[in-house]
C-alpha cells in the first residue's frame, strides 16, 4: 500500500493558488485513474484505487499547510503504513520553474509543510515530488 499526500490549503480562498498544486495534481489523478476523494476521515478528504496491482491511498490534509504533519500523522497511523510508503507532493519556489524533483528523503528545506511533516513523523525518510508551478514577477 501507498499514501500519496497532496498538500495544499483548505477553503475556496486557497483553491487555485500554487499553494494548493498537491490537491490541484491529486484532482488530475482521480480524472486519470477514474476513482473520487470525498471521504472525510483524519482531518483529511480521501480516496483510493488499485494502480498496478497496488492499493495506493490519496491524501488531501485538511489542516493548513504549516499544521500538516498532523494529519500526515493520523493517516499514516491508521492504514499502518512504513514511511518509505508516503509520498508527499507539492509546490515548492525555491526550485526553479518548471522543474520537477524527486527526493526519496531529506529535511523539509524551507517549505513548512513538509518541515511539519518531517517532524509530527520524526522522520527524514518521507518521499516528496516537488514541482513549480507558477512564474512570479519580481
Amino acid at each position: 500500500m501507498k499514501i500519496v499526500i497532496g498538500l495544499g490549503n483548505p477553503g475556496i480562498g486557497y483553491e487555485r493558488t500554487r499553494h494548493n498544486f498537491g490537491f490541484i495534481f491529486l484532482e488530475y489523478l482521480e480524472k486519470k485513474y477514474k476513482f473520487k476523494i470525498e471521504k472525510k476521515k483524519l482531518d483529511s478528504i480521501i480516496g483510493e484505487c488499485t494502480i498496478n496491482d497496488e492499493k495506493v491511498i490519496f491524501v488531501k490534509p485538511m489542516k493548513f499547510m504549516n499544521l500538516s504533519g498532523e494529519a500526515v500523522q493520523k493517516v499514516k497511523s491508521w492504514y499502518k503504513v512504513e514511511d518509505k510508503d508516503i509520498i508527499v507532493i507539492f509546490d515548492d519556489i525555491d526550485i526553479q520553474f518548471g522543474d520537477v524533483r524527486y527526493k526519496v528523503s531529506g529535511s523539509g528545506g524551507s517549505h513548512n509543510g513538509m518541515k511539519n511533516i518531517v517532524q509530527m513523523l520524526s522522520s527524514n525518510n518521507i518521499a516528496r515530488i516537488k514541482l513549480r508551478t507558477w512564474k512570479f514577477k519580481a
